[in-house]
């Protein structure tokens, strides 16, 4: 038994080993045959671009100054001016029958001998023309008058026209849309009222404090 032993160590210790060792050299691949075409190498994919690095900052954002007070007494004289126009625009369209008799007289004694219809017309577009053209001036200066708001000192100066316009309309106007009577004297203090507050309103505008605020615009201070 001892003897049988001792061969058995033996040849466990002789014997020889298969197995590589771990950090050892790979085996060996085959030789390829002659003639036969190497085999492709292995795709490897490239990384995506990676995005470049930006040094522009982000826009600034400007900074308004508020508006000075020649500005704000200004707008506020020209929203009085609006409502006192307003106000007789609304009162003419409620007494439009008083009116539109008043003016078919006017009318028939401009052109004796017409038709009854065609004095009728000439009426409607006496009352509502002068209205209407009224209504459109002011619709303009407000207009402008936004304008300027925006600090847009141009705006100011488109103003000056429209108001001599606007007293020239009204002027035309007085003999189809002022009333006789008390009612009449009422239309001519509220005209008189529009046009001297919207006068000293556009007089503001031009003062030093204004145009500094509008020029200001051109290059505003920016916010960092």
């Amino acid at each position: 038994m001892a003897h049988e032993s001792d061969g058995e160590e033996r040849l466990r210790t002789t014997a020889p080993r298969t197995s590589y060792p771990p950090d050892g050299p790979a085996p060996t691949q085959p030789e390829r045959p002659a003639g036969q075409p190497a085999p492709p190498p292995p795709t490897q994919h490239a990384p995506p671009p990676r995005p470049g690095v930006s040094y522009s900052a982000p826009a600034p954002i400007a900074v308004i100054p508020p508006a000075p007070g020649t500005i704000r007494h200004g707008r506020t004289l020209w929203l009085f001016s609006f409502l006192a126009g307003l106000a007789v625009l609304v009162g003419s369209f409620l007494t439009r029958d008083g009116h539109l008799e008043r003016l078919r007289g006017v009318v028939e004694q401009m052109a004796p001998g017409g038709d009854a219809e065609a004095v009728t017309t000439a009426t409607g577009i006496v009352f509502w023309g002068s209205g209407g053209a009224l209504l459109l001036v002011m619709l303009l200066q407000a207009a402008m008058l936004g304008v300027v708001m925006g600090r847009q000192g141009w705006a100011r100066w488109a103003l000056v026209p429209l108001l001599a316009g606007h007293a020239l309309v009204m002027m035309i106007a007085t003999a189809f849309l002022v009333p006789e009577g008390d009612g009449g004297s009422y239309v001519l203090l509220l005209w008189g009222a529009e046009l001297l507050l919207a006068l000293i309103g556009l007089v503001l505008f031009f003062l030093p404090a204004s145009g500094r605020w509008l020029k200001s615009s051109r290059a505003s201070p920016t916010a960092p």
